[in-house]
This record gives C-alpha cells, structure tokens and sequence, in this order.
C-alpha cells in the first residue's frame, strides 16, 4: 500500500511539474479583456431615483453604476448606496491612460479620484474585477451637495 501511495505522489509531482505550458499558467494580462472601442455616454440626473434601471449604467450583468442623492458612485446590482472605501464594488480604479492600463495602480474609487466631487475631466480606467474587463472613464459633470447627479463617457468593447 505505501508503494502505491509513492507512485501516486510521484504522478502528482511530474504532472505539477511538467503537466502545463507556459501557454496554459495563469496569467492576469491574458484573461483581461480591454474595451477601447468607441465612447458611450450615461448621465444621471439630479435627485433621480437611483433604483431604476434608467438610472443605472449597466455595463455589465455584475457592475450598474450609479448614485445616491449625496456621496460617491457605488454598484446597485450589489450595493443600496455607497461605501466611501470599497464602493463601487466589484471594481478598481487608476487615473491614466488605457493603452497604459498594465502598469497602472488599481484601487478603490475614492483612492484613486481622493475627492469625488473632483472627478469631472481626470482620466481614468476601469478595471471590472468579476468580469475581467478594463474602460476607460471619463467624468464630465458631478453635481455637489444633495443632488446626485454625474456624467461620463466610457469605452465601449
């Protein structure tokens, strides 16, 4: 019985060893997918409800950013308003360049923007985390105070 426990851990460490390529490692670069098609425009309202799905960019079945009357983005398929550290979540953020987007730094909205209310005219990229795919963001309008409402254009596939 050990014999064969020895054969079988032995099976187990070649296949380890030789039983991939390169080609078939995980790498995180390779199952990104990079929308840098052409801008689509998705505007929020002042004081509109936040709920509905007209007030919601749904870019994918598992990220629909929108935002509550105050405060920051945040992501209605998983959250009912926004968290200032983790929203919107399911996605990182980084102020750049998406023909650059390998070598920036993605993290949490208010990170990478520090205060949202400033967001209006940075460039900034996207990276959906559960969807591996990475947009380019770019804000053109943030109202302040109890209103709620912003703007932006986003690359499309």
């Amino acid at each position: 019985m050990l014999k064969n426990f020895k054969i079988l851990a032995l099976a187990f460490l070649l296949i380890g060893l030789f039983g991939c390529s390169d080609d078939e490692t995980e790498n995180p670069t390779n199952d990104v997918s990079v929308w840098n098609g052409s801008l689509t425009s998705f505007t929020k309202d002042s004081s509109a409800d936040p709920n509905l799905e007209e007030n919601q960019d749904r870019i994918t079945d598992n990220v629909w950013i929108t935002r509550g009357a105050s405060g920051q983005i945040y992501n209605a398929k998983v959250e009912t308003s926004a968290d200032k550290d983790m929203s919107p979540v399911g996605t990182l953020w980084a102020e750049g360049d998406i023909s650059n987007w390998e070598n920036l730094n993605f993290v949490p909205f208010r990170e990478a923007v520090e205060k949202p209310q400033d967001v209006v005219g940075k460039n900034l990229v996207m990276r959906m985390v559960n969807d591996k795919i990475i947009l380019s963001v770019q804000f053109t309008s943030w109202d302040s105070g109890q209103m709620g409402g912003f703007s932006y254009n986003r690359s499309t596939p």
